[in-house]
């Protein structure tokens, strides 16, 4: 089987949903703030970045089971997830969307590497595209070591750290019902995941990493941006999951989400924005590492 297709739809209440159990203010997906932002495009609201990719996660756990790979995961202890999605277009309520997965290419050397190419269409036209690819070791930020931060449950929410005057701390909860609901948003079978009857609580891979968003839109709170005048929109994600971690969580596990800018100011408006995100559990343990990309939506208007 070369491709997996399948033809989906989000409507506002989806978007309402996922933005909801993320906690994401982004003026970009409410149905009655989108107005505000200057020079919006595209005329109503848009779903998550990571709503979309929730719905990708999940279509290549259904190609991953009905193929039988979970065998070669387990085979080569393939035990991150690393995702690289490059966006296009934004996704609308009401556009049927087409999640494609190509044949899966498993590689020996010089590290072991299962990976597909994935692309999503929006009404035929191209909204993202990129691949997913598991691993022995995380393909993103894996030289970084947060060790040295010490005990973080003692330091304030929503605060730069003294220790390291970049990184913008935001503390979250992993709670199952915001997990479910972010599953329901993106048109995902929650029944897949968490089932109280035979007491199986399996976090999506997605579902943590989402709240990145969440993060990143509070340091720019607090740096006082102007999300209105000066919007920022995703250009691409890098992200890598340990799947070992992501197994172990239960709810109400403390999750905390450190934020760096490291693209240096300057270099002109037209200029995409990366930050490097972690999403780290009890005792500093990485969950996840990511390279997030963003845009001045002017900038790319001017193009």
């Amino acid at each position: 089987m070369l491709n997996q297709q399948s033809s989906l739809t989000f409507q506002q209440i989806h978007i309402d949903v996922a933005r909801n159990a993320t906690d994401d203010f982004n003026l970009f997906h409410d149905p009655d703030k989108w107005m505000r932002i200057k020079l919006n495009p595209f005329l109503g609201p848009i779903a998550l970045g990571f709503q979309v990719e929730s719905l990708i996660e999940h279509s290549l756990r259904s190609y991953r089971n009905l193929n039988d790979e979970q065998l070669l995961i387990d085979k080569y202890n393939l035990q991150f997830s690393n995702y690289q999605f490059t966006f296009a277009n934004a996704v609308k309520p009401n556009q049927e969307i087409k999640v494609d997965i190509k044949k899966s290419q498993l590689k020996l050397e010089p590290e072991i590497i299962l990976s597909n190419r994935i692309s999503v269409k929006s009404d035929k036209k191209l909204a993202l595209m990129g691949y997913k690819k598991e691993s022995q070791y995380p393909l993103f930020l894996k030289e970084n070591d947060l060790s040295y931060l010490g005990d973080l449950r003692r330091l304030q929410d929503r605060c730069f750290l003294e220790q390291a005057p970049k990184l913008f701390l935001k503390r979250k909860f992993l709670n199952v019902s915001n997990a479910k609901n972010f599953l329901c948003g993106s048109l995902v079978n929650q029944n897949d995941y968490f089932d109280e009857l035979t007491n199986t609580v399996y976090f999506p891979e997605i579902f943590p990493c989402s709240l990145v968003s969440c993060a990143l839109l509070e340091k720019a709170l607090v740096q006082e941006h102007d999300f209105k005048k000066n919007p920022m929109v995703y250009t691409s994600h890098k992200i890598s999951v340990d799947k070992a971690l992501l197994h172990q969580l239960k709810s109400n596990d403390v999750l905390h989400i450190l934020v760096e800018k490291v693209t240096q100011d300057g270099l002109g408006d037209d200029q995409v924005v990366d930050y490097h995100c972690y999403g780290l559990l009890e005792t500093n343990k990485v969950l996840f590492r990511a390279i997030i990309s963003l845009c001045p939506l002017a900038a790319i208007l001017n193009r």
